[in-house]
């Protein structure tokens, strides 16, 4: 009996906390975001030194009713899954988790309490909780098409490392002897990848004749390589698979993006509401 219900308690909160389809899960959702936005906010008003001075044992006291309100909702997220673990190692779970660790840190290291505008990320879940299915797909759309040009944008990757490690080294040797400029061939890799990417501080600029020459190249050559990424991802996005997803999570892995009618999880193949 005991043991029922205590995954009867287990199963409510995790209705609540990872669910949006019930009015206690959609209130949460909304009370989460609304916390997460003014934590956010407070964070950067905090930064204002005028205000920081003014007003510090108020946003001393603020930071931490956010940091104890998430830390208590990490531990029901840890204890309403199945297998915490696989929660704490997903993609929310880590980001749940850097949410509450920079006002732990600072506590032993000064400087580090403004890394807790990385609770922005916790905002993603905004288009799960209102039902954006049409924006969710298309969110998995984009990130399939990556995943599936990734192969092809490493081995370009590694082309344009071998580009500009090539015209530094030329560089170098063109104006190493001419120009204080590009005094070693890192420095001279460094102008190389300003110059190919379009980007141009202009902190390095070559003297020589035949260094301007080479300078022009790489410049133009920069326009074409920008168009290679785009072209290869461009193409994964024309054939896009379709995805089917809603805002039920797995007791076991969770996870989302299951259809409307599934009862299994697709990942890891157990029951989604872990019964």
């Amino acid at each position: 009996m005991k043991s029922k219900k205590h995954n009867s308690l287990k199963f409510k909160i995790h209705e609540i906390i990872f669910e949006a389809d019930t009015p206690a899960g959609k209130f949460f959702d909304v009370a989460l975001l609304i916390f997460i936005i003014a934590s956010v906010v407070v964070a950067l008003i905090e930064s204002v030194p005028s205000l920081h001075n003014r007003f510090p044992n108020l946003f001393y006291i603020f930071e931490w009713i956010f940091t104890i309100f998430f830390t208590i909702e990490y531990i029901l997220r840890l204890y309403s899954t199945l297998k915490p673990i696989k929660y704490a190692m997903s993609f929310y779970g880590i980001i749940d988790l850097l949410a509450i660790l920079p006002k732990y840190i600072s506590i032993f290291f000064a400087g580090t309490n403004s890394l807790i505008v990385i609770r922005a990320l916790r905002l993603l879940r905004i288009f799960r909780i209102f039902k954006m299915v049409t924006f969710v797909r298309e969110a998995e759309v984009i990130s399939q098409a990556l995943y599936k040009s990734s192969r092809k944008i490493l081995v370009f990757l590694f082309a344009i490392l071998m580009i500009v490690v090539i015209v530094g080294s030329i560089m170098y040797l063109v104006e190493g002897g001419v120009n204080p400029d590009f005094d070693s061939i890192p420095r001279s890799i460094y102008w190389a990848i300003v110059t190919l990417t379009t980007v141009g501080y202009g902190d390095i600029s070559p003297n020589t004749s035949f260094g301007q020459f080479i300078a022009a190249f790489v410049m133009i050559l920069g326009y074409a390589v920008i168009a290679v990424p785009t072209g290869i991802v461009t193409n994964e996005l024309m054939n896009p698979k379709k995805v089917q997803v809603n805002t039920q999570c797995c007791m076991h892995c969770s996870r989302s993006g299951h259809d409307d009618d599934a009862t299994f999880c697709k990942y890891c193949g157990n029951l989604i509401n872990g019964e």
